[in-house]
């Protein structure tokens, strides 16, 4: 069994690598079945076959195998792929082989079916020596896949809000499920029929999903009701379902209008009215809503949401208006395509409001009273009859007119003859109607019959008699008969005294009331006489009788007054003050005076006297100021034949806004660090209620803060003062009347510090500009500022030709007609006696057009034009802002898109130069007369260079003498051109009493300047200046290369010391005989010439190790050295006609002095060639300034680095960067000229003949 298995478990690796076939595999295990004995007696076959089974996923089922062959190997196959023999299959965890095989039971069992389980499954028994192989039956395991969810659109479990008879779209989705579930709508219950059902493909194969849409048109009845999605498949024991809740909207049903009895629409004025409103059905429920007469009434209803009522009752009172009013009530909500309503039309009855009587029943006996009885409108009309006590009186009128609110107005006229015996009885008008019978409506009055008295007199003082104010004086009146009542009433001159109110006051008068004794009538008056009973008429009236008297009062002055023309006073007002006695009986005389001091008066304008007394006024003027304030003016009233005096007085109350004394500190100084104290000095009226304090705008709180509070008399208190609190401060004082402010400086005193100052500052030449220093500090002092010019050499720091001007903190330099010499460095200093200083650097930029340098020597350079060569061109000018450079040959802009020229640019300060190197140069094509152009925002300047063929050099310029001893003298010149090669200086000289000439050769070879020794005293010389290359000599024709000298005697004064150099002769007498000087010039001669054949051999020997010869210009001494430093220094390189940048370290921003500047510059090509060939081994001497006319652009060594490292060279500059250029002065170590004349067959080939 063990070999069985083992054939088993490799075919069946064999079948998943996919290596094997079936038949392999039965010929294998015949093989190894061949191996086993068998029992041939027992019979072979199946004696338990399985059977289709179908399983929902998760189950557990069980394919039976019962089979008689002993010894035989039984195995299961899935779609073809034997599992194998074991129990336990291998790979198929969940797959197991049941039952006692000794029993031949063999049956597969599978937990846990999923989908992939889903297959056809067979019983195999291998072959044995018993019989064949036995394969059973292929059966189908089904595995059901329930549906796991269903999705529907809208979502689940969420109320969606439909309008009812509308249709809608309902989507439902199942999950993956074998077979494809069905889909059914449950809508209210009922079933949807309407759905279009969609079968698609699931996740895995053997899977569906099923999609069906339904199309829905929700009604009424279906609101809050589920509509359900239900799927259902064989996998379910029960279907699964998901749902969603309906909430339609439907329009509610007509409202209804209950009226409280049978007569609809039938009321009473007063009746309070309500009316109940209902509206059923509708969702949302209905909105309800009242009209009257088509105008909405506010009233509030409620809603019923289990049976869907809306009810709403209207409640009013009814008014006689009301009748024929339309009352409506509406139901709608939110989906109502129209509005439903209810009207009804009030009937109002109502009776009169109100009955009339128009006329007077008051009447004197024997006349007509004539009246009127009028009503309200009433509905339906009433009746008006008339009674007089019992009796029923007939009217003389009777009318009906239309009234409001569809009522009916009634009207009755009645005239009457009173007499004296109708007196008292009461005048009826009475209304009635069938309609208000158990109402009546009835107006009375009283009628009033007139009669008069009989009698009338007063008792009391007799009539004019004089009487004191405040005498008690008592008046009866007494009158007999009449109807009515005679009233006894008292008049004081026509009007009816009566008592004074209120009560608590000195009653002056005492009115008694009517008294009736019998048919007499009377009735008292007491009064306490006063002023305004003098000379009055006391009257009593009883209907038409009346009856008088007169009583005069002495009384003094019934009130002193003061009048002022203005009522509030301020300084400066005119005060005009009258006093006035009102009245007096007898007269008074008036008097003023103020604080006891006696004022000038005047008359015033006599006024009328009240209570028929005598009036007297005097007025006084003054001109009130704040210190009147408080003070008092009295008038004074005295009567003589009273004896008595009445005073008033007047106070002065000048409002005035708050004024600072004359005390008042404007300045409080302080010390930094240090406290304050402003004080305050104010008066005002009234006090000053608020002491505010600013500071810059910004108020200081009252309530005190870290550095400061505010004293209670307003005074301000400082500590910890710093610079920043200098300055004013408001001080803002208030009161009802105004506002003073004062302003209270603080003065902190500080050091000095720069705020302002412009750096660079720039100005065009001879332009003017000033520098501006403006400084923070305190004090400020007229002399504060002073300047400096930040510069080595003492003579160029004197500001002499620039003006100083100081003005408040602001300091100014002014420059007029600015130079260039003025650019560099200054210095503001600002120093106000606080320690310390204040310093401040700003350099001034001087702007100024292009000015090209223009050396005569250097407007031409050689080079050969062999095509092979390659010659630069040296342009520089001074100018500031930078400078832009163009070249163009024979007047026509130079191409620098051709790779044969290459132009480099160099900035330093305002010195800027531009190499144009040109390659391969062609005599046809390059010989020409190439111009540079420099060019910036200020203007432009150019200069000529000739590109020449190579050719001797041209004679010096300028030679001329420097100084002058009487055995030596020193020459100075200027190079001329050098024909393209290096060349040295040769001075010929000879004495004029002497023949034959001497020959100095110049060393170095390439100075500009000898001093020639070993001359005569007194001796006359004519002093030649030879220039040479390797092309030859400069001639001795050219003007200006010869001088004519005559030293001086040993006892006259020399142009400079005397001194023994190693070039002169030895010292003799001026006497000399001729053999010495002959054997002397005989052996100089003999010495040139064993030095042309010494520098013949060397440069023959030279020629051969040398193939190019460089070019290069030089240019003299700089006349005057711009330190104008206007911007970062740059390099710009164009090779190949493309512009590159090289970045350098950043240069600090200060000024730099250009005093020692004296960098050098790369060698160009040629110098490199030459370098290249070891002549440097020569050790040679030769001039250190090798590019004179750039030396002054760069910095100093070692500020920017390796300033040509990072340039690309081109195809002819390939050696270059390897170069680290440390003696750029070695480059012409070997000097052509040094060796000599030579012929021309000596040359390099490129070097001979004329090329042009």
């Amino acid at each position: 069994m063990d070999i069985v298995a083992a054939m088993v478990r490799g075919t069946e690796m064999a079948l998943r690598t996919h290596i094997g076939t079936p038949l392999l595999f039965m010929g294998m295990l015949i093989t190894g079945l061949t191996q086993l004995p068998i029992s041939a007696s027992v019979p072979r076959g199946f004696w338990a076959l399985p059977e289709n089974l179908t399983a929902v996923e998760g189950a557990t089922v069980e394919l039976k195998c019962g089979v008689s062959a002993p010894g035989s190997v039984v195995q299961w196959a899935k779609d073809g792929l034997l599992l194998g023999p074991n129990q336990g299959i291998p790979g198929f965890p969940r797959y197991r082989m049941e039952g006692d095989p000794a029993r031949g039971e063999f049956h597969l069992r599978i937990e846990a079916c999923d989908l992939s389980d889903d297959a056809e499954y067979e019983c195999q028994v291998g072959r044995s020596e018993t019989g064949p192989e036995l394969v059973s039956p292929r059966v189908i395991l089904s595995i059901l896949v329930p549906p796991k969810v269903l999705q529907m659109t809208p979502e689940v479990g969420t109320t969606v809000t439909w309008i009812a008879g509308q249709e809608y779209t309902v989507s439902c989705v199942s999950g993956d499920a074998k077979p494809a579930p069905d889909i059914t709508f449950l809508q209210s219950g009922q079933t949807v029929s309407s759905i279009s059902i969609d079968v698609s493909e699931g996740s895995q194969e053997k899977l569906f999903i099923t999609e069906a849409t339904a199309r829905v048109t929700p009604q009424s009845l279906d609101n809050g009701k589920l509509l359900v999605c239900e799927g259902s498949s064989p996998a379910l024991v029960s279907p699964i379902k998901v749902s969603i809740t309906m909430n339609v909207l439907f329009p509610p049903g007509p409202p209804i209008i209950e009226w409280p009895d049978l007569n609809e629409g039938l009321v009473r004025a007063g009746q309070n009215l309500e009316l109940p409103c209902t509206a059923r059905g509708g969702n949302p429920p209905a909105t309800l809503q009242w009209l009257k007469n088509g105008q909405p009434v506010p009233t509030a209803w409620g809603t019923e949401h289990v049976h869907a009522t809306a009810r709403s009752v209207l409640t009013m009172t009814v008014r006689p208006e009301d009748h024929g009013a339309q009352i409506s009530c509406e139901a709608y909500n939110s989906v109502s395509t129209e509005t439903q309503k209810q009207s009804i039309t009030l009937q109002v009855t109502f009776p009169p409001s109100a009955i009339t009587i128009l006329g007077s029943v008051t009447q004197s006996e024997n006349k007509n009273v004539t009246l009127c009885c009028l009503t309200k409108s009433s509905r339906p009309r009433v009746l008006l009859r008339w009674w007089l006590g019992g009796r029923q009186l007939q009217p003389t009128e009777e009318t009906i007119m239309d009234g409001l609110h569809g009522g009916h107005i009634s009207m009755s006229n009645l005239t009457l003859l009173v007499r004296r015996e109708d007196n008292g009885l009461s005048l009826t008008c009475e209304a009635f109607s069938d309609a208000f019978a158990k109402e009546t409506f009835r107006k009375s009055l009283i009628l009033n019959v007139k009669y008069p008295a009989q009698k009338l007199w007063i008792e009391g003082p007799q009539d004019g008699q004089h009487l004191r104010s405040g005498t008690r004086v008592r008046l009866v009146c007494l009158a007999i008969g009449g109807n009515p009542d005679p009233s006894l009433t008292w008049y004081k001159d026509a009007r009816i005294v009566t008592e004074p109110r209120p009560p608590q006051e000195p009653r002056r008068v005492q009115l008694g009331n009517l008294e009736k004794s019998g048919s007499t009538f009377s009735r008292e008056l007491v009064l306490v006489l006063g002023p305004p009973d003098n000379k009055a008429k006391f009257s009593c009236k009883a209907g038409q009788l009346s009856a008088s008297t007169q009583i005069v009062v002495l009384f003094p002055p019934t009130n002193v007054t003061i009048l002022a023309n203005a009522s509030a006073l301020r300084p400066g007002d005119a005060l005009n003050l009258t006093c006035v006695s009102v009245s007096s009986n007898p007269p008074v005389n008036l008097s003023w005076d103020k604080e006891g001091e006696s004022l000038q008066d005047v008359a015033a304008p006599s006024q009328s006297a009240p209570f028929k007394g005598s009036a007297a006024s005097r007025s006084v003027f003054l001109r009130v100021s704040s210190r009147d304030h408080g003070h008092r003016v009295t008038c004074r009233a005295y009567s003589a034949e009273l004896r008595e005096t009445v005073s008033s007085f007047y106070r002065f109350n000048v409002l005035y806004p708050p004024q600072f004394l004359g005390e008042q500190v404007l300045v409080v100084t302080a010390v930094e660090q240090g406290e304050a104290l402003l004080p305050v000095s104010v008066s005002a009226n009234p006090v000053p209620d608020a002491f505010n304090w600013t500071f810059r705008g910004y108020r200081l709180s009252p309530a005190g803060g870290p550095r400061h509070r505010i004293l209670s008399n307003g005074a301000l208190q400082l500590w910890n003062v710093t610079r920043s609190d200098d300055g004013p401060y408001q001080l803002h004082c208030q009161n009802s009347e105004g506002t003073a402010e004062a302003l209270v400086r603080l003065n902190v005193h500080y050091a000095p510090t720069i705020r302002a100052l412009q750096d660079p500052t720039e100005v065009d030449v001879g332009g003017s500009v000033d520098i501006v220093c403006t400084a923070d500090a305190n004090p400020i002092l007229p002399n504060m500022f002073s300047w400096e010019r930040l510069e080595e050499d003492e003579e160029e720091q004197s500001l002499d030709d620039m003006k100083r001007m100081s003005k408040g903190s602001t300091g100014r330099l002014q420059i007029r007609h600015a130079k260039l010499s003025q650019a560099g460095a200054y210095q503001c200093i600002v120093d106000n006696g606080v320690a310390p200083a204040a310093r401040g650097l700003v350099r001034l930029v001087v702007r100024f057009a292009p000015q090209v340098e223009h050396p005569t020597p250097l407007t031409k350079v050689a080079a050969a034009g062999d095509s092979t060569s390659s010659a630069t061109l040296h342009c520089r000018a001074r100018g500031v802002p930078n400078i832009v450079f163009t070249w163009t040959k024979n007047g026509i802009p130079l191409d620098l898109q051709d790779p044969r020229y290459t132009e480099h640019t160099y900035h330093q300060g305002g010195v800027h130069s531009s190499l144009l190197t040109i390659a391969n140069v062609s005599a046809a094509q390059d010989y020409a007369l190439f111009t540079c152009t420099a060019t910036n925002p200020l203007g432009s300047d150019h200069t000529n260079i000739q590109l020449v063929s190579i050719s001797r050099p041209d004679p010096p310029l300028g030679l001329k003498v420097v100084s002058l001893t009487p055995r030596s003298v020193g020459l100075e010149w200027r190079p001329g051109f050098d024909g393209g090669l290096p060349q040295r200086f040769r001075i010929r000289y000879e004495a004029l009493e002497t023949p034959g000439f001497l020959y100095v050769d110049v060393l170095p070879p390439q100075a500009t300047s000898f001093t020639l020794t070993g001359l005569q005293p007194s001796t006359r010389y004519r002093v030649w200046l030879l220039a040479s290359n390797a092309m030859g000599d400069s001639g001795l024709g050219a003007k200006g290369i010869q001088l004519s000298i005559t030293t001086p005697g040993l006892d006259q004064p020399s142009g400079e010391p005397y001194d023994q150099l190693p070039t002169e002769q030895p010292t003799e007498s001026p006497r000399l005989p001729l053999l010495p000087v002959v054997f002397a010039v005989g052996s100089l001669l003999l010495l040139s010439n064993v030095s042309c054949v010494v520098g013949l051999l060397w440069w023959r020997r030279l020629r051969h190790r040398t193939e190019g010869i460089s070019e290069k210009t030089e240019a003299g001494s700089e006349e005057d050295r711009v330190r104008n430093e206007y911007e970062e220094s740059q390099w710009t390189g164009d090779q190949d006609t493309r512009s590159s940048t090289v970045s350098t370290i950043e240069v600090q921003s200060h000024y730099h002095s250009l005093r020692d500047f004296s960098p050098q510059l790369p060698p160009t090509l040629e110098e490199v060639a030459y370098a290249q060939t070891g002549l440097e081994e020569e050790n040679m001497a030769f001039p250190g300034h090798l590019y004179d006319e750039v030396e002054r652009m760069y910095a100093p060594p070692g500020v920017w680095g390796p300033l040509y490292d990072e340039v690309q060279m081109g195809p002819y500059d390939l050696r270059w960067p390897m170069d680290k250029y440390d003696d750029p002065g070695r480059i012409y170590d070997q000097v052509a000229g040094d060796l000599g004349t030579m012929g021309s067959d000596s040359l390099p080939f490129e070097l001979r003949g004329d090329l042009v």
